[in-house]
């Protein structure tokens, strides 16, 4: 019977209409903002917008909005760090970074993209993003420090841990065929 009740009560709960509170935070996002959320970038490319970079220009744009995070050289804290190599994922624990364990480079473009630098995430330029992915490529020996990533040249880096991962056939995803 209890138990009865309790189902009862909660189903109750969940037909009422939630009362909208007002904490008197925030604004609300203009629609560019909230069609910018839905943009995604997948391993083929598609999604990545007009742009271009190298590391060279990646270095300076590292040394005004990533430095203080990430470090000198990208080594930062423990949870910052993006330089490594596939052999330590043979470690224990295993130590996964863009350098040792992510399998496309649009994933690290897509995520600094959306999510750095922390403080103010999405403020970096298609070119600035695509300069400082370049420098963080560079830093873990996978680019030239001259090479040129835009929307074709992106996709066509290999990187060193792309056949560790199963290939996702999903037609969505970008990969399918591959």
């Amino acid at each position: 019977m209890f138990k009865l009740v309790v189902f009862t009560a909660a189903l109750a709960a969940l037909s009422l209409p939630a009362a909208a509170q007002n904490y008197g935070v925030g604004r609300t996002p203009s629609p560019d903002e909230i069609a910018s959320l839905g943009a995604t970038t997948n391993p083929s490319g598609k999604g990545l917008p007009a742009g271009q970079g190298t590391a060279k220009e990646g270095r300076e744009v590292y040394e005004l909005r990533c430095k203080e995070c990430h470090g000198p050289e990208g080594k930062g804290a423990d949870q910052t760090s993006f330089l490594g190599k596939p052999e330590q994922l043979q470690q224990n624990p295993p130590v996964r970074t863009v350098g040792s364990y992510w399998p496309y480079a649009t994933t690290l473009w897509d995520y600094t993209n959306r999510a750095m630098p922390f403080d103010r995430p999405g403020t970096l330029t298609a070119d600035q993003v695509y300069a400082v992915t370049a420098y963080i490529l560079f830093l873990n020996g996978i680019v030239e420090e001259g090479q040129v990533l835009d929307a074709s040249s992106l996709p066509q880096v290999q990187m060193p841990n792309r056949e560790g991962f199963v290939p996702d056939d999903r037609p969505d995803t970008g990969v399918a065929g591959k």
